[in-house]
């Protein structure tokens, strides 16, 4: 849970149908203050279309969305005034300047910004003496920084974030990493972030919600979703029945979940691992490898490869 208990977000049961095609079907999570909340599923999972609903873009078909305390439908303009959003990639006029791209977005959102406040902007998000810089020079990272830069001119409450790392080179997958700790650190501001990567949102989210086929499947706390405790643990070992034996040996029963090829697939905590590589090595079996993966991982990737 976050520091603070209040609620930004409120999504119950969220239904989209298109005719016969159900985008969203039962969807349910809940956004605290203060949260980088990871969005996650498979692509087509149905996240586009969560997110399209909680920034009205369309309208749900069933279900209950509730921002900052009020009904999305009956206080869409407040609450609206309150969010920041990149949904698929940020357009820009490419032969402006960023200065110039960021003050026609001001002018459209109806924000009065001063060129210090327009400058302030540019250098946090990392592109401080590109301001002048015509858009068609930049790179696709750097066009996303300052797509998150248009975000914060109305000072948001809530960042809402769809896929902001598609496409990017490693470096730039790290800057926005960065960028959106920033945002939650300097800025105090609550980040909704949608990725199909478990790894990207184990590594910035403090809470997450996974969805798959347009339903909700899991939420909760980060590091309890994934806690490293819970491990299935793959040993490539060269005598498969006599391994079976030892194991057969330990306090611990039913550890072994399954064997694949030489691997030991075992239920295990990773403080067992070096006891039972050591009990392997001890009597003449040689393990090639060890790979743990927790079980929120294994799951996950089931449902990518669904």
């Amino acid at each position: 849970m976050s520091d603070s208990e209040e609620k930004i977000v409120e999504v119950k049961h969220l239904v989209k149908h298109y005719g016969k095609f159900h985008a969203v079907e039962d969807v349910s999570f809940d956004v605290f203050r203060g949260d980088v909340f990871g969005f996650l599923g498979p692509n087509g999972a149905g996240k586009s279309t969560t997110i399209r609903t909680l920034l009205s873009l369309i309208k749900p078909t069933k279900g209950e969305i509730r921002l900052f305390g009020k009904d999305l439908i009956k206080n869409r303009n407040y609450i609206l005034q309150r969010i920041g959003c990149i949904v698929e990639k940020p357009d820009f006029y490419k032969y402006l300047s960023a200065e110039k791209n960021i003050e026609i977005f001001a002018r459209l959102s109806g924000v009065t910004v001063t060129k210090s406040k327009v400058h302030e902007i540019i250098e946090f998000v990392g592109l401080k003496g590109r301001e002048k810089d015509k858009l068609g020079g930049f790179s696709h990272g750097m066009k996303q920084r300052l797509g998150i830069a248009q975000t914060l001119i109305h000072d948001p409450e809530l960042i809402i974030l769809d896929e902001p790392t598609t496409g990017l080179d490693p470096q730039g997958i790290i800057d926005i990493r960065n960028l959106i700790l920033q945002l939650k650190n300097e800025r105090n501001k609550t980040v909704l972030l949608s990725s199909h990567i478990l790894s990207e949102i184990e590594l910035i989210a403090n809470r997450m919600v996974i969805i798959s086929k347009g339903k909700t499947i899991v939420q909760g706390s980060v590091s309890e979703l994934l806690n490293a405790q819970e491990l299935v643990v793959s040993f490539s070992v060269d005598n498969i029945e006599k391994a079976k034996q030892l194991l057969g040996s330990l306090p611990e029963k039913n550890i072994l979940d399954k064997i694949e090829d030489q691997n030991l697939l075992l239920h295990i905590s990773q403080e067992r691992i070096p006891v039972i590589n050591k009990l392997f090595c001890d009597n003449d079996i040689n393990v090639f490898s060890i790979e743990a993966k927790r079980k929120l991982e294994d799951y996950f990737l089931k449902l990518i490869n669904a």
